[in-house]
């Protein structure tokens, strides 16, 4: 018998995203039994069985999804000739994404980048500061959970290398240095995230995006980037619009982007 918690605990320690696949009801003839589990990586590895055959196939196809959508998702089957099976019975499952970590990427140690690395302790984020400046993080106070990046200036493929792009990754642009916001932007525009963010006003805002339409030739501008960043709690010491925008990446992590996010 599979023990489930020490697997789980494995894939937690590895950090890597899978999927617990569990048997809720079983009604009439089955391949499986209630409480009957499965684990589901993302690279369709699997431990455990729900009674194999066609059931299984579409329940691993479907914890592909969850863990690519990062969502609970319930189904029943009912498992006749569609399922090349003759049980007749039926199965209801509850497919549940594990281990998923947001990452945020911070391009920027200055006194705001340095305040929202520094508060994010405790919380689900796996959080990177980035820097281009030669021997900065020397400088400045940072906590333990805060991984530092020293990028080389203009070299892109330093900055776009320390990112993990992806589904959950969140990216922050607060550097010195507004030429490099802009080309950090575009480049990450490029790329797959959840969030990305960019400190600045609404007329900064304004200039990116003809920038990005009219020299980068990106057609949609500025429509995937939210800026200013941060909730509007009021306040604009460092530590103020760093507790706003650490609130704003809390709250899209538990509860998506809203629909209004770029207006």
């Amino acid at each position: 018998m599979l023990n489930w918690i020490d697997l789980l605990k494995h894939y937690k320690d590895k950090r890597e995203a899978v999927a617990l696949i569990t048997v809720t009801q079983c009604l009439g003839s089955t391949p499986c039994v209630v409480g009957s589990r499965m684990i589901v990586t993302k690279n369709r590895d699997i431990h455990g069985t729900i009674g194999g055959g066609k059931l299984e196939f579409n329940a691993i196809d479907e914890a592909i999804i969850a863990i690519n959508e990062n969502r609970i998702m319930t189904s029943s089957y009912t498992l006749g000739p569609e399922f090349e099976q003759c049980c007749g019975g039926k199965v209801e499952l509850i497919i549940e994404p594990m281990n998923q970590f947001p990452k945020l990427f911070v391009f920027g140690a200055g006194h705001i980048g340095v305040e929202i690395c520094n508060m994010m302790e405790n919380t689900p984020f796996e959080v990177h500061l980035i820097d281009s400046r030669a021997n900065w993080f020397s400088k400045i106070p940072l906590k333990a959970h805060v991984h530092k990046h020293e990028a080389k200036l203009n070299d892109f493929k330093t900055f776009k290398d320390a990112v993990q792009w992806g589904s959950q990754c969140y990216v922050l642009v607060l550097t010195h240095d507004h030429k490099l916001d802009f080309d950090i932007i575009a480049m990450a525009l490029k790329q797959d995230t959840e969030f990305l963010g960019l400190i600045g006003s609404k007329t900064k805002r304004v200039r990116f995006n003809n920038m990005l339409i009219k020299d980068m030739q990106i057609i949609e501008g500025m429509g995937h980037v939210v800026c200013p960043i941060g909730l509007e709690l009021g306040g604009n010491s460092p530590k103020e619009i760093a507790i706003s925008v650490v609130a704003q990446l809390i709250q899209i992590h538990y509860k998506g982007l809203p629909e209004k996010r770029f207006a």
